[in-house]
């Protein structure tokens, strides 16, 4: 980083944030890789448990659209427990806390895995989705220490990358699972997974003291900041298309496209390569141009899910539809840096409120669509569900950049 680039850059807590320490001895390769295991067993389990809804409603004596509330349980557990864990754990070292976020991630999966009823389910989703945003929240921070500035989106990306990845790799290996063994198997890997995170963590990763005058007092300070709650909005609102398409995209293929079970983890594959595209450009687009990045990709998400309805028809239609939904998931990169610069002090709450921003858009979205097919829309319908959300989306991120740019600016600042 140049004199000019550090006297620009403004004085946020992710900026100030220490270095790994030369105690801890390792790469900050090795650490980005460990943070991203454990976005792999989150992003498995979040995504695997929407594509196993056919497999698991039945053995839990439910419908489908009944089975959609275990995903919105997680849902719940991730929008509970992200500001709740950050602002208690405000002086907890970044280290430690990851560390108990993925036991108790791990716990919450493996009772998924031996739950006895719908009841019990909805619970043990609820329990394994409290650590969720926290700990992404948390994971970012850390990433974005290891790097200069202008490459945090960058650094982020690679966190978030085991969450688009698992959508390539683990959510169709965790489907395949459940068709051959059965769907408790699924949720055992995951378990076993956020082990192996809280293991790589505690090796690799420096360990993250709290910033002088950390406190939880401190970080509900960013609870007062209208860029944050719209920030968080946006999320909220336009990435709750993606989630009202994924969410029935395999009852959809059975029902729709009258695909065989056995072409599910492909397309779930497709779908998780976009993802894992857009995250990566989304990236080094936001390392540049920040809010027009946002803009652009919440247009590209409304497009991409208008073709949903009319692609549903063929799996040769449907695959290239599914991959461009899939692109617009790069949104969480951008908005995850966003939140950095817009929430000065109160770093971990911010940046942990984002998952729970986006798990508000993965309720949202499924119940959404649930309503539009109860009403006898159709599946198909998810579509035009998701571009009213990508619309809602962009139309709060409107409201978010004509602010920021009317705002009053310190001198030298760019616009």
């Amino acid at each position: 980083m140049t004199e000019r680039a550090i006297a620009d850059a403004p004085p946020s807590a992710a900026a100030r944030a220490p270095a790994p320490s030369a105690a801890s001895g390792s790469h900050p390769s090795l650490v980005l890789l460990a943070l991203a295991v454990g976005g792999f067993s989150i992003g498995t389990t979040e995504f695997a448990a929407m594509s196993l809804l056919p497999d698991f409603a039945p053995d839990l004596a439910i419908d489908e659209p009944t089975a959609g509330h275990v995903i919105s349980a997680y849902a719940l557990g991730v929008v509970v427990g992200a500001p709740v864990i950050a602002v208690l754990a405000a002086r907890v070292a970044r280290r430690t806390l990851l560390v108990g976020l993925m036991v108790l991630f791990a716990l919450g999966n493996g009772l998924s895995a031996l739950a006895p009823s719908y009841g019990t389910m909805l619970l043990f989703r609820f329990l394994a989705g409290l650590p969720h945003g926290a700990y992404f929240g948390v994971a970012a921070l850390v990433a974005a220490s290891l790097v200069p500035r202008e490459r945090r989106s960058q650094a982020v990306s690679r966190v978030i990358a085991g969450l688009t990845v698992a959508t390539v790799v683990g959510v169709p290996l965790a489907n395949a699972i459940g068709q051959l063994a059965g769907w408790r198997w699924s949720f055992g890997l995951v378990a076993l997974l956020a082990l192996l995170t809280a293991t790589l963590v505690r090796l690799f990763a420096p360990l993250g003291a709290p910033a002088p005058g950390a406190s939880a007092l401190r970080e509900l300070g960013a609870l007062r900041r209208g860029q944050v709650w719209l920030t968080l909005a946006t999320g909220a609102i336009g990435f709750g298309g993606l989630f009202s398409v994924y969410t029935y995209l395999a009852s959809t293929m059975l029902s729709v496209t009258h695909a065989s079970p056995a072409a599910i983890p492909a397309i779930l594959a497709v779908f998780g390569l976009g993802l894992t595209v857009g995250n990566l450009a989304c990236a080094w687009a936001a390392d540049r141009a920040q809010m027009p990045a946002a803009g652009l990709t919440l247009v590209w998400s409304a497009a991409a899910l208008a073709l949903y309805p009319l692609a549903t028809g063929s799996l040769w239609t449907l695959a290239p539809v599914v991959f461009l939904i899939g692109c617009g998931g790069g949104l969480a990169t951008i908005l995850q840096t966003r939140l950095m610069d817009v929430a000065e002090d109160a770093q971990t709450l911010a940046a942990a409120l984002n998952h729970s921003a986006f798990n508000v858009a993965n309720a949202l979205g499924p119940w959404l669509a649930g309503l539009a097919i109860a009403h006898g829309l159709g599946l198909p319908a998810t579509g035009w569900v998701g571009v009213a959300l990508a619309l809602g989306g962009l139309a709060i991120w409107a409201v978010s950049f004509a602010a920021e740019r009317a705002a009053p600016r310190p001198c030298g600042q760019a616009l």
